[in-house]
């Protein structure tokens, strides 16, 4: 290995080095094959999901160790292998070092939904403050609480897992059933199987989770606990931005603007067009961004005193904001005082003076977005409730948001918001395939921005070469559907791409090397009866349209013939002579749910999936169960 090493310049070598250490935080002397991505964006070395897996999947088969661990010499016969390669590029340090900024990883992409390599102070700070809020009062955290802001008990907070689960639930009420959660000091056993359960309950809820594993956080990894607790954080704050849970929003419809444009927004978007909103509003200069044009607090005041007035008018509720503070003109006592404003309607949270002042975006993102949620304050502007009515706003539904969770919990790009209108240029479906092991020529693809003439012929170029893939190399079956469908935003046709898409991912780990499109429905039927029948279970379904499923008791069972000792029956509802009711069979499902989670299944139907028998996302479920209980089979 030696000569490996000696053939690289000095230079080269120790930036390498450099890179290899800031993923190997424990500095064990090695990172873990998973970690591999990770490791080449450190370094600025930037390669396609599936090049990293093809490079993965090479080094398993001659790793003589079958540790799946990747020393730093393994790591540069690696690389020295790649640089002879087409695709090859000069290591470069991508972080700059700033004070109060720790740097655990490279800055992709992906930072901007939660998973970036690094951290600062006050982005701690900010955390540490909110869950100590949050979970106050939670019996079950008492053990851990309160954080201290000032050194790294947020990172160890994490190990045993409960907290991760509370705040899932905080942000996505109901996510996990809190009887699955092992409570009570539990054993290390206990507490990884607890990280097991969040890591798949966030993934449901759109948490991107692909690059941690239990290990990782159990390690407290700051990097992995700052990205996914910032992850399901944003997805509380962020749940009910959406005009069917928040139907106020169609105030911020602009004169002539079509109800999809507004629907298609980002979540930051959507804060500024509010902001914006009430700053028009009180007349005075509208903003940007939530960094540079936030610096003086002007915005903010203006802002708190419409919200304030608004919300007294709709809903009695007296705050008088205190606007001398804009006469300040040291900038971050004006923000103590602006901040002092936002206290009185209990939104002081997240940031600090000096985060205003200086502009932390990131930071700033978060405050107003529960200020939002605190105060949405929307009572008035050119839209009449007649227009609400004819607008027709229709409930995102179950599937919808199963599908939508889905894809952002792989990490695609852009964040989807919207499942039709952020589809509508086929990139997320491109990076989908992508996924399910379909080759793509990403030089065939337009990227935005896209121009203002002819951007939406570019959109629909991407949508042809989508379904053209889909079709005939992925071999889905697509009666019907045209890329001018999918750029359209037609739901049936844009759900028919998405469920094979989903189906094929689901059923992708039951075979090897992505064949998992091989897998009929009747083989996992096959799979699960033989199970149960092994174990010496009752139940036993027909179809995935078999009436037994509605009471979960066939998965439970079958979860309880993986995963023996998992389940405790005095939890379970069972038919007796009588029927079982609606709620007991809701009680029954919830619980299913999370156990599948805990065990290691990665799941994303929902408890009323189970008890309306919906097949698709039952056929999903028992997929990822059969693929869980081959995979510990073989171990």
């Amino acid at each position: 290995m030696e000569n490996h090493v000696t053939q690289i310049a000095r230079e080269d070598l120790e930036e390498l080095r450099e890179a290899f250490n800031k993923i190997d935080i424990d500095k064990s002397g090695f990172v873990s094959d998973f970690e591999l991505q990770e490791l080449f964006r450190e370094a600025s070395f930037y390669l396609p999901g599936y090049q990293v897996r093809e490079i993965i999947d090479t080094f398993i088969a001659g790793d003589t160790n079958k540790d799946e661990k990747i020393s730093f010499e393994e790591f540069v016969t690696i690389y020295q292998q790649l640089k002879s390669k087409k695709y090859s590029e000069t290591f470069r340090k991508c972080i700059s070092r700033k004070d109060g900024i720790y740097s655990f990883g490279g800055m992709s992409e992906i930072s901007n939904q939660g998973t970036q390599h690094s951290y600062s102070d006050e982005e701690k700070v900010a955390l540490v403050n909110w869950i100590n809020k949050a979970l106050a009062k939670d019996p079950d955290c008492k053990h851990l609480l309160p954080l201290n802001p000032n050194d790294e008990s947020l990172f160890t907070s994490v190990r045993d897992g409960i907290l991760l689960c509370k705040m899932i639930n905080l942000s996505e009420p109901d996510t996990i059933d809190e009887r699955v959660i092992n409570k009570n000091r539990p054993t290390t056993f206990k507490m990884t199987e607890n990280l097991v359960l969040a890591l798949n309950s966030a993934s449901a809820i759109g948490c991107t989770v692909i690059s941690m594993d239990a290990h990782d956080l159990m390690a407290g990894k700051p990097h992995l606990v700052m990205g996914l607790l910032w992850q399901i954080i944003k997805a509380g704050l962020f749940a009910d931005m959406k005009l069917s849970k928040n139907e106020d929003l169609i105030w911020l419809l602009r004169d002539g603007e079509q109800l999809d444009h507004l629907l298609s927004l980002s979540h930051e978007e959507l804060l500024l067009r509010w902001v914006n909103y009430h700053l028009s509003n009180a007349g005075t200069q509208t903003i940007n961004n939530f960094g540079e044009d936030i610096k003086d607090s002007r915005a903010y005041f203006y802002l708190l005193d419409q919200i304030a007035t608004n919300e007294e008018q709709k809903f009695k509720m007296r705050v008088q904001i205190d606007m001398n503070g804009l006469n300040e003109r040291n900038l971050e006592r004006r923000a103590e005082l602006m901040l002092q404003q936002a206290a009185k309607m209990d939104c002081r949270q997240f940031v600090t003076p000096h985060d205003v002042t200086s502009g932390n975006s990131k930071l700033n993102l978060v405050f107003v977005a529960n200020l939002f949620n605190m105060h949405a304050g929307l009572q008035r502007g050119n839209v009449s409730r007649n227009d609400i009515e004819k607008a027709q706003i229709r409930e995102e539904t179950r599937e919808e948001k199963i599908f939508r969770n889905w894809m952002n919990s792989l990490g695609v790009s852009p964040h989807v918001n919207h499942l039709y209108w952020d589809l509508c240029d086929g990139l997320v479906i491109l990076q989908l395939l992508e996924k399910v092991r379909v080759n793509v020529n990403w030089k065939k693809v337009n990227n935005p921005p896209y121009p203002l003439l002819g951007g939406n012929m570019r959109k629909l170029e991407n949508c042809n070469y989508a379904v053209h893939l889909s079709r005939d190399v992925a071999r889905f079956s697509l009666v019907g559907v045209g890329g001018e469908n999918i750029n359209e935003g037609s739901t049936i046709h844009t759900l028919a791409l998405v469920w094979q898409l989903m189906r094929r991912y689901t059923v992708m780990v039951l075979s090897d090397l992505g064949d998992g499109e091989k897998v009929k429905d009747q083989i996992i039927l096959d799979w699960v009866n033989t199970t149960l029948s092994q174990k010496r279970k009752d139940t036993q379904i027909k179809s995935f349209k078999d009436n037994l499923i509605s009471t979960s008791l066939p998965v439970i069972d079958l979860i309880d013939a993986i995963s023996p000792g998992t389940v405790k029956w005095d939890m379970v509802k069972k038919a007796g002579k009588g029927r079982m009711s609606d709620e007991e069979k809701l009680d029954n499902a919830k619980y299913a749910i999370s156990l599948a989670r805990k065990i290691g299944a990665r799941v994303y139907a929902l408890p009323d999936d189970l008890v309306e028998v919906k097949p698709k996302m039952v056929l999903t479920l028992f997929a990822s169960l059969m693929g869980h209980g081959l995979k510990k089979a073989r171990h």
